[in-house]
């Protein structure tokens, strides 16, 4: 049986979410809550300020995504277990969170008991990924972009500008600039950035 309490980091942006978190681990005798916030850029310095073992982060957090705010706190506070918790599984998303070493990857909606048990897990050094995020991950669905499409997207993704593609392409800049908007439409995007957030996030390029 553990003897020692689990000094545990919340990020949540959704106050009625995250005071969901708090009531259900308040029932846990090892898990202490040691600090909540709800943004992403708040993350580092609230960890720095109390030091927790575990940090709960939501992946879609205000002013820095939980993911950015992982690879920050194993920079600088490695020995600060991370639990991330989404809504979705993608590849992008999974690798992300692998690249930055996250411990623990799980879906928002698992079963209350889970969460505190991969928290004691995360603390002990274990990796915890929910194991239907990883099918998830594992089987993306199919891209509604064209090869030529997904090419144009992906060199845009690398940095390069429209004249850039179209010379390595061989392209017309027109032509370039009609693959990206139409890329944009497919995906449903808000813009080109958007869209090669969801490309690399599905697992496309």
């Amino acid at each position: 049986m553990r003897t020692t309490v689990i000094r545990t980091l919340l990020a949540e942006d959704m106050h009625l979410v995250r005071g969901a978190i708090v009531a259900l681990l308040a029932y846990e005798e090892d898990i202490e809550i040691v600090a909540e916030v709800d943004r992403g850029d708040r993350i580092l310095l609230a960890a720095k300020t109390v030091r927790p073992d575990v940090a709960v982060l939501d992946i879609a957090l205000p002013g820095k995504d939980g993911l950015e705010a992982a690879g920050e706190l194993h920079d600088n506070l490695p020995e600060c277990g991370v639990l991330i918790l989404t809504g979705v599984g993608t590849p992008g998303l999974l690798k992300r969170a692998l690249d930055v070493h996250v411990r623990g990857f799980m879906a928002k909606d698992a079963p209350p008991g889970q969460l505190a048990d991969a928290i004691r897990r995360v603390a002990d050094g274990e990796r915890v990924i929910d194991s239907e995020l990883a099918i998830a991950a594992m089987s993306p669905p199919e891209a509604p972009l064209t090869e030529r499409e997904l090419d144009v997207i992906g060199a845009a993704a690398e940095g390069a500008t429209v004249s850039e593609i179209a010379a390595s392409l061989f392209l017309a800049e027109g032509t370039v600039r009609n693959y990206l908007y139409r890329s944009t439409a497919k995906l449903g995007a808000r813009s080109r950035i958007d869209a090669i957030r969801i490309a690399r996030e599905s697992g496309w390029i």
